[in-house]
């Protein structure tokens, strides 16, 4: 029986709470700081577990007069938060790794190996759990954050058995610090990435210079302006533009419109506002200018 998006996050949260119990008591026990940095981050990833449940959730209500586009953005804005978490708690990590750099405690191996192994353990199941191949984002979110957590363990594991053959304790920190690097770089992308979406920037893969030469390729179209192409969330790309026609009937424009929606949506654009109009732009900004157009094209 295959289980659907929300019962494997239910399922690998629950594993997740038993994997911090441990290493937050093991890391306690063991004085291992590279055990306590990967409770960390295992903290965090209940928190986008739990955070991408509720998104997934709240982002399938339908539109209404509150939210004319949805609720896709609930999902952005957990993400913020679980991003800003990741930093400050790498942060915390790199602090705690100076002060044992310079001061380097005495710690239990044996037991500090166990809770790593465990912990190693259960994300692997967790992995397993959530899957590799999801077209919903906060569920593909989750499984590189327990991939995350599976890179951290491992690092522990192997922190734990240069202590114990090499009896180099400075090991521990060092471990931790990439930890808190992996930690650091993944929660930056997603505030970065998320900023980008808030602030309506232009999609990375999209130029629209290169969309408005293409509409323009359309023989009827005399030119294109006042364009605009925005992230309405995650992959739901909105796109508007103003279409200069010969004049005609609105009914003769119906041909038009369909070629120039079955290019964009061929290109991943699923949120398309076209409006025709037979008078030259007098605007002169950047995107609210008329393309050159070749001279068949006036014909």
């Amino acid at each position: 029986m295959s289980l659907s998006g929300e019962k494997r996050l239910g399922l690998s949260l629950a594993v997740t709470a038993a994997i911090f119990i441990a290493e937050v008591a093991g890391g306690l026990l063991s004085n291992s700081l590279a055990l306590l940095s990967d409770a960390g981050h295992v903290l965090t990833d209940s928190f986008a577990l739990g955070l991408s449940m509720v998104a997934a959730r709240i982002s399938r209500k339908p539109s209404d007069y509150r939210a004319t586009y949805g609720y896709q953005r609930v999902g952005l804005l957990a993400a913020v938060i679980n991003g800003l978490s990741l930093v400050i708690i790498a942060a915390f990590i790199f602090f705690e790794a100076y002060q044992r750099i310079t001061s380097p405690p005495s710690i239990n191996v044996p037991l500090m190996l166990l809770i790593a192994s465990f912990g190693l353990f259960g994300n692997v199941v967790m992995a397993l759990i959530i899957g590799r191949d999801h077209e919903d984002l906060n569920i593909r979110s989750a499984w590189l954050h327990v991939l995350g957590d599976t890179l951290s363990s491992l690092g522990v594991i192997i922190s734990g058995v240069v202590i114990y053959f090499t009896h180099w304790v400075y090991a521990d920190p060092v471990a931790s610090a990439f930890i808190g690097i992996v930690i650091l770089s993944g929660g930056m992308r997603v505030v970065r990435e998320a900023f980008s979406i808030f602030m309506e920037m232009t999609p990375a893969a999209f130029h629209p210079e290169e969309i408005a030469k293409k509409i323009c390729d359309i023989s009827e179209v005399m030119g294109v302006h006042d364009i605009h192409i925005w992230s309405v969330a995650h992959r739901h790309i909105a796109f508007s533009a103003h279409i200069w026609v010969h004049d005609q009937r609105l009914s003769e424009v119906e041909g038009i419109r369909k070629r120039i929606e079955g290019m964009l949506t061929g290109m991943g654009i699923n949120h398309i506002m076209l409006q025709f109009e037979c008078s030259e732009c007098q605007n002169g900004s950047l995107y609210c200018q008329i393309h050159e157009i070749d001279t068949h094209h006036a014909h």
